[in-house]
């Protein structure tokens, strides 16, 4: 207790402070929990009777009755004070980093018995998932025998299955405790800056975010906590997140603090050496990077001149998206207030197979975040590979459009393969690919492709091979009427072009060329209007064409790009390269048109995380950057 103006102060242990009287009229009633960071009180604040205590002063009592483990509406909070250096948290946090992070929780599971491991496997095999649904669709259905058709495009379309609970994810709740069966377990770390220019607001909302994160993992889950700034330091190892690993993952969350500058080649080193160093390991692995500023020591010369950062050295192969063989570490990044460096941030996602995540408001930091663990609480694939092969002796491949997903060919051109990596549950992808349809008298049908999909079933852990490889055909009749183009694809030809022309757009901003940027884009936009999806009302070309538009609002000039503009164009690139929903700006409202790639279960996380506390999910819009305090000199 400490007096305060005119009303009294309680400060927790968590090191939260609120106004008593507004604290105790809600513990009053069985509450033992913090608003805020969701830690469980020892002490809680309780007001005596005036017969009691003289002067209507206050007493803080052991809580020792039953609490109500459900999130709260936040009370009024005080700003908490600086903890005192001397203040101890715990000697978890406070004890001396091993040289080697092989100290992470044993997995129960991989300590069972011959006789466990026969029956988990029939387990499993009840539980596993479905199969991944296999499309083809060509360009047009019908070419005469005696026209070749170059470049003639076949869209290749694949989708996820649902989870294993037996019903569809858009018809269940997601409770981490009761899907642990319909979904691979994860091994998450997240990166966080706790630079000054993260003081107040922006940490509390952090502090919340991964109150969100940590409540909404699993037993079988585990966590581990980076926190950099000048330096880096491992705050919490990676555990299980069961009841009291829950708890303690609170407490290291509530222990940040904000100072120093920005580290963060250390803090992503640090990460990386956890996932590296573990003796065991999930199922899913992945990295969460979060920062709101330039990295001010890795690549800043003595002289203070910037130069061109090598991220990809900071990667180990086994993270890196393309280095071979090894257990890839997608790095999810989050690029926080208008002053973090969009570029490397992006080129951190790129390199390792994640996404970059454009934060433009504070307050949308826990939708982002819940965003991307309701795709990492939901991976029911993995190891996904697609192969292509010509079937007819006279067919080559062209091209195989894939975005960010590693392609390769065989020297003959008549076989390609597809490297797509883990889904999420209900996840979908598109790949385009082109061969030269030649003249031919000789058949009245003819088959082009053949496509296999091989993949691991995340629930049981087995390789599963589609037996029967879809094939695609058309017809070679003598003639033919006016060709219908198919509206699939169509559609994915347009979400190719508008990504090569953000792509060429960023380049000219980039040589501070705004105008040809923008003369791009709108050029872009314009052809997008005429193609037989957007005359037909498709929503996915009515999402491109706002995004467009968005996109050329943001190059207005050069302080708008600099501020946002930049990252919203990069978070977008991210999006459409690896067909996965990204937070773009202040919204991941799955009503807004940008979100065309967001899967059930990220849209039920995002509505939980917009609900939890102020009851509607409110309708956010895009809105200009907001500007962010300017960053302290680092220490």
């Amino acid at each position: 207790m400490k007096p305060g103006p005119g009303q009294a102060i309680f400060t927790a242990e968590c090191s939260h402070s609120f106004h008593f009287q507004c604290i105790t009229s809600n513990v009053k009633h069985g509450n033992q929990i913090c608003p805020v960071c969701r830690a469980k009180w020892k002490e809680i604040p309780f007001q005596s009777s005036t017969s009691d205590l003289p002067n209507g002063r206050y007493r803080i009592n052991p809580a020792d009755w039953p609490g109500d483990d459900a999130w709260m509406t936040v009370v009024r909070g005080i700003p908490s004070p600086r903890l005192d250096s001397t203040r101890q948290i715990s000697s978890l946090f406070h004890a001396s980093e091993p040289g080697t992070f092989d100290d992470d929780e044993v997995l129960d599971q991989q300590h069972e018995t011959t006789e466990e491991n026969v029956l988990a496997k029939d387990s499993t095999k009840k539980n596993s998932i479905g199969a991944i649904e296999v499309k083809m669709y060509p360009e047009v259905s019908a070419v005469p025998k005696a026209t070749c058709h170059n470049n003639f495009a076949i869209l290749i379309h694949l989708k996820a299955p649902h989870t294993s609970g037996g019903q569809n994810a858009r018809n269940q709740t997601i409770f981490p405790s009761t899907t642990q069966n319909s979904r691979a377990p994860v091994d998450l770390v997240t990166v966080l800056d706790v630079s000054g220019s993260m003081a107040g607001t922006k940490l509390a909302l952090l502090k919340r975010a991964m109150g969100f994160v940590i409540q909404h993992l699993g037993p079988s889950d585990r966590l581990s906590i980076i926190a950099f700034s000048s330096t880096a330091r491992r705050l919490f190892p990676l555990r299980q997140m069961t009841e009291t690993g829950r708890q303690e993952a609170l407490q290291a969350v509530n222990s940040l603090t904000s100072n120093g500058g920005t580290n963060i080649a250390e803090g992503l080193r640090k990460g990386a050496k956890v996932i590296v160093d573990r003796k065991w390991k999930n199922p899913v692995g992945s990295i969460i990077l979060l920062s709101d500023g330039q990295d001010t020591y890795t690549f800043t010369s003595p002289n203070g001149a910037h130069f061109r950062a090598d991220y990809k050295s900071l990667l180990p192969i086994s993270i890196d998206h393309n280095g071979g063989a090894g257990h890839r570490i997608p790095v999810h990044t989050f690029g926080f207030g208008a002053d973090h460096d969009a570029a490397s941030m992006h080129s951190i996602s790129e390199i390792s197979g994640g996404t970059f995540s454009f934060i433009e408001a504070e307050g949308v930091i826990q939708d982002a975040f819940a965003q991307c663990i309701g795709g990492l609480l939901s991976v029911v694939v993995q190891e996904a590979s697609v192969k292509v092969e010509c079937a007819h002796s006279n067919l080559l491949i062209n091209s195989v459009k894939a975005g960010s997903y590693r392609t390769s060919m065989m020297a003959d051109a008549k076989t390609g393969f597809i490297d797509v990596g883990d889904l999420y549950a209900e996840e979908e992808r598109d790949f385009l690919v082109t061969v030269n349809v030649p003249v031919d008298e000789s058949c009245d049908e003819m088959s082009l492709l053949k496509v296999r999909c091989i993949y691991r079933d995340a629930i049981s852990k087995e390789m599963v091979s589609l037996e029967e490889a879809d094939e695609v055909k058309i017809l070679r009749p003598t003639i033919i009427g006016q060709p219908v183009v198919s509206m699939e694809v169509d559609r994915q030809r347009s979400r190719l072009r508008v990504a090569e022309a953000m792509a060429e757009a960023r380049a000219a901003a980039e040589r501070r060329d705004l105008t040809s940027a923008v003369s791009l884009l709108e050029s872009c936009r314009r052809a997008l209007s005429e193609t037989i999806c957007a005359r037909a009302g498709d929503r996915l070309c009515v999402a491109l064409c706002a995004e467009l538009k968005e996109m050329q609002e943001r190059m207005a000039n050069r302080r708008v790009y600099e501020s946002s503009g930049r990252a919203y164009v990069l978070s977008g690139l991210s999006s459409h390269s690896w067909q996965r929903a990204t937070a773009r700006g202040d919204s991941t409202n799955s009503t807004s048109l940008v979100q065309a790639y967001q899967t059930p279960t990220m849209t039920d996380m995002v509505t939980r995380s917009q609900t939890m506390f102020f009851g509607n999910p409110p309708q956010r819009k895009l809105r200009q950057a907001q500007s962010f305090p300017g960053r302290p000199k680092p220490r």
